[in-house]
């Protein structure tokens, strides 16, 4: 094992053992709750927006460790930026998800989302992945 494929898990287990933003937003400006139907994870995603920039994000939710650490690493990673970028790192990470490994993870994009790039190869973990990244698409999408 590389010092790369330990540092992944690593970072998996932290964002599960301390999950970044988790819990609700009172003055959210949009959210979205998302399910995967086929393994029972669900996340609902907060956003606080102040125009054209993520100024918060709140998080709750239960699943795998995937799905888990996926979203407290988008939840970390989206306050600040503009609503462009966070819709350019959501398309990203779903072509490197898609791409079953194939694809290289833009890792200075992603940051410790390239974390998840293991899921990219199991079809049933690119779901868990993404569910909080569709949960940040669409409650852009309600603006």
């Amino acid at each position: 094992m590389s010092d790369l494929d330990a540092l992944y898990p690593e970072i998996i287990a932290d964002h599960v053992k301390h999950p970044r933003r988790k819990g609700e937003l009172a003055d959210a400006t949009v959210e979205s709750r998302q399910l995967n139907p086929t393994c029972g994870d669900e996340v609902t995603l907060q956003l606080l927006l102040d125009g054209d920039r993520i100024v918060d994000v709140a998080w709750a939710g239960r699943g795998c460790m995937i799905s888990q650490s996926s979203a407290s690493i988008l939840a970390e990673q989206a306050p600040g930026l503009t609503i462009g970028e966070l819709e350019e790192r959501i398309a990203s990470f779903r072509a490197s998800m898609r791409s079953r490994g194939e694809l290289p993870v833009d890792e200075e994009l992603l940051g410790d989302a390239v974390a998840l790039e293991g899921a990219s190869r199991f079809v049933a973990r690119v779901k868990c992945a993404l569910l909080p990244w569709v949960a940040a698409e669409a409650a852009l999408a309600e603006r």
